[in-house]
């Protein structure tokens, strides 16, 4: 049976590449996305819905999907606004997770980060953390986390200091071999292939997939 697939953080590096999988996936009939801005991409089973993420409570029935994968986050460079910052990193993915979960929703996939903890001093860090513990809490039947490192591709915003942070690690991408392939940057496009990998698996249970194992999920 065709599963129905809903993406937030669909315009995003990760988000994006995801979006096109899913299109591309016989496992899934219908695509819903939520989004700030259009995708400019046509495609049958695509359901692109432009809102204004305070609004997500309007939404109920396209909520009623098999498998959700939340993209969504920011920095603070582009959300120097720390309560902002927190409602698109936090509030609003838990506000779709309990959603959908209440619409029959049975997986949700989750991109965190490496680091993240509850109890990290760093904001990001521990707020990544603190989402991820707030998910778990929900009792999904599946509960996926993915926390890559630093992430490779094209963006359409401007982030100055990750284009310099890309371009050094694709220099010194080589070097992280063994136990040092945890730090290894990685392109959004395989953060995104191994998130459909997993949700294919439909695997029970909560799970976190570390930047080497993210790695291998892309490979296969």
């Amino acid at each position: 049976m065709s599963k129905k697939a809903l993406v937030i953080g669909a315009t995003g590096l990760i988000g994006r590449n995801l979006v096109f999988e899913l299109l591309k996936s016989s496992e899934y009939s219908l695509v819903t996305v939520f989004a700030r801005r259009d995708m400019v991409i046509k495609h049958d089973k695509l359901n692109q819905i432009l809102l204004d993420f305070d609004d997500l409570s309007d939404f109920g029935n396209d909520m009623e999907v098999d498998d959700v994968f939340c993209c969504l986050g920011s920095t603070k460079a582009k959300t120097p606004d720390l309560e902002l910052y927190r409602m698109i990193d936090f509030e609003y993915p838990l506000l779709v997770a309990r959603m959908a979960q209440e619409r029959g929703a049975k997986q949700f996939l989750l991109v965190s980060s490496l680091g993240a903890s509850k109890d990290s001093s760093v904001f990001y860090s521990k707020l990544k953390g603190e989402i991820e513990d707030a998910i778990a809490s929900l009792n999904y039947r599946s509960f996926h986390v993915f926390r890559p490192s630093l992430l490779l591709g094209w963006r359409k915003e401007s982030r100055p200091l990750e284009t310099v942070s890309q371009f050094l690690m694709r220099v010194l991408n080589p070097l992280f071999i063994g136990p040092l392939r945890l730090y290894k940057a990685i392109k959004g496009a395989s953060v995104a292939k191994a998130m459909l990998v997993i949700a294919n698996k439909s695997e029970s249970g909560h799970h976190v997939y570390l930047n080497n194992k993210i790695a291998e999920l892309a490979e296969d």
